[in-house]
């Protein structure tokens, strides 16, 4: 007779948060937008319960990826040898890798945008506006760019990259890049 699994309660959950996040990019990625919750619980190793613990809905999971990703460019903004043509290559490989996500939360033309969204596409702006200015300065960036352009950029960039095949994507970026006037390349 086995022993029934401890409890580790509160312990375990920033490591089951941990999981599940990394388990929802790596599901939405294989099977799409509307993959199973439960696989992502599954792939993550843990229950249901625990997966709708942490995001009540596939909204608040997906919301909790691009949050991730806004806090290392944020933390790459903090850095003064980090500039626009760096952080945009940032942005530009986290829609390479996470272009089901990009699905996800892209509003529809009549359902108005998550506040949540909007409250990291503001992060996202402070981020790269940080840069821009010097950017414009050396010509990395086309002369009298403003943050709304650079975020209309990534918009258009990222949303290309949802109907490329993965192998494609890099190139199709760095393409769509040098067609709006940017040098960059997608960073790791």
């Amino acid at each position: 007779m086995s022993s029934p699994r401890a409890n580790l309660g509160p312990a375990a959950a920033a490591r089951n948060r941990a999981a599940l996040l990394n388990a929802a990019r790596t599901v939405f990625s294989e099977l799409g937008p509307h993959a199973p919750l439960n696989a992502v619980a599954r792939a993550a190793g843990v229950g249901q319960g625990s997966l709708y613990r942490h995001f009540p809905d596939r909204q608040t999971l997906v919301l909790a990826v691009l949050e991730e990703q806004v806090v290392t460019l944020e933390e790459a903004a903090g850095d003064p040898d980090t500039d626009l043509t760096g952080l945009l290559g940032q942005v530009t490989r986290h829609a390479i890798d996470s272009v089901v996500v990009i699905d996800i939360v892209s509003a529809t033309p009549d359902t108005p945008p998550d506040p949540r969204l909007m409250e990291l596409r503001g992060r996202v702006a402070s981020a790269l506006g940080s840069r821009l200015p010097d950017a414009v300065a050396t010509g990395s960036a086309p002369a009298g760019t403003t943050v709304d352009d650079v975020l209309l950029a990534v918009e258009l960039v990222a949303t290309a990259l949802t109907r490329r095949p993965a192998a494609e994507r890099a190139d199709y970026a760095a393409r769509a890049w040098k067609l709006l006037g940017f040098r960059v390349t997608a960073g790791a």
